[in-house]
Parts: structure tokens; sequence; C-alpha cells
């Protein structure tokens, strides 16, 4: 549930978690219980340091990649001489 602020007249500024059908509508004040009604207020933006958001960025694009040879001789002419443990039955 999200924190919303509230003001009392007596005690001033507080915050509550409620759910957002119940956002609006006015509570009792934590300290001596007079109603106390719901403020807006600046929302808090946090700044992600420019490295960890250009990882984030860049982890959200597929990077091209290229296909490399692991070995240098064709495995399409590899041919079995036979099972020696396999005795003809």
């Amino acid at each position: 549930m999200p924190l919303y602020d509230f003001r009392c007249q007596t005690c001033g500024v507080f915050e509550q978690k409620r759910s957002i059908a119940e956002a609006s509508n006015p509570i009792p004040c934590p300290s001596c219980q007079a109603v106390a009604k719901r403020i807006i207020s600046a929302v808090g933006v946090v700044k992600t340091p420019s490295a960890i958001s250009q990882r984030v960025e860049q982890s959200a694009e597929p990077r091209v990649v290229q296909r490399t040879a692991k070995h240098d001789h064709s495995h399409h002419n590899h041919q079995h001489r036979g099972r020696p443990w396999a005795i003809g039955h």
C-alpha cells in the first residue's frame, strides 16, 4: 500500500499507509485522534546513477552475435570404422 500524507490541525503532518480506495477519506490522528485530512505533497523521485541506468538500458536490447567456427575441420567427413565390441550376432 502507498504512503499518503495527512495533516492534523493540532499535531501537524504525518504519513499513513492506505489502500488507493481509502486514500481520500479523512482518518484519525495517531496522537490526538482528531480528524486529519489528506494533503497532496510533492512526489519523491530518486535519480539512478548513470552507470546503473546505462546497464539497465543496455540489458533490454538484444546483442548482435556472430557465429564463429569451433573447429577448423568439418565434422561431415567423420566415418565410423565399426564397433570392435559388437560381435556379429
